[in-house]
């Protein structure tokens, strides 16, 4: 539910804005209701649509106030939940620019936003991310490697989640990668290939 995402998202300048637009009363009843200080817990929903991503968007702030935004990328399912307030993932080698490995030293506060798009859907997450080395931590790497991935692990990351929320469908475009395209396709091509087959058999027609 996003009781806490509403409560740590709803500065007073969101409310405000809230105000000016019209919507603040319905979001005032549910923060109502549901009140209370708490962090979420993720259900079994939230698990298998993260465990089922093979993308995610990391947002950071720096120790400047600058936010950044990163893609962080593996096999579908590199993404796992250690246990409903703790998701983890092995970090790969990318381009060694570190910024938000440095942005979370000073400020361990994150935003993650996991998206599916050929069903839009989105969830958000909020959490405090830890850092470690590879070989200062090898029992989390039997539960966070990925097989025979090929990409060198720097680091473990792990995320203690504090709130989540999920978005509705309205402006997500379907998008489809090569994978979810073949599992569309191939039971077509079998269907052609079996109809093409026939007319080989058929005897041609004379008019």
């Amino acid at each position: 539910m996003a009781r806490r995402f509403f409560e740590l998202a709803f500065t007073p300048a969101v409310q405000a804005e809230q105000v000016l637009y019209g919507s603040r009363a319905a979001y005032a009843a549910i923060t109502a209701v549901t009140g209370g200080d708490a962090a979420d817990v993720l259900s079994q929903r939230e698990i298998a649509f993260i465990e089922a991503r093979d993308s995610f968007y990391l947002a950071t702030v720096s120790e400047t106030g600058w936010p950044y935004v990163q893609h962080r990328g593996g096999p579908a399912g590199f993404v796992h939940s250690l246990d409903e307030k703790t998701l983890g993932w092995a970090d790969f080698a990318g381009n060694r620019q570190y910024v938000s490995v440095g942005n979370t030293a000073t400020d361990d506060r994150v935003a993650m936003f996991f998206m599916d798009y050929p069903h839009r859907q989105r969830l958000k997450v909020l959490g405090h991310l830890r850092v470690y080395d590879a070989s200062s931590r090898p029992d989390l790497a039997p539960r966070l490697e990925v097989g025979d991935y090929k990409a060198r692990v720097e680091r473990f990351i792990l995320i203690t989640v504090e709130a989540f929320d999920w978005n509705c469908p309205q402006h997500v475009t379907p998008r489809f990668t090569l994978a979810e395209l073949e599992k569309l396709v191939t039971p077509l091509n079998a269907r052609i290939a079996e109809l093409e087959s026939r007319l080989e058999t058929c005897e041609p027609f004379h008019g």
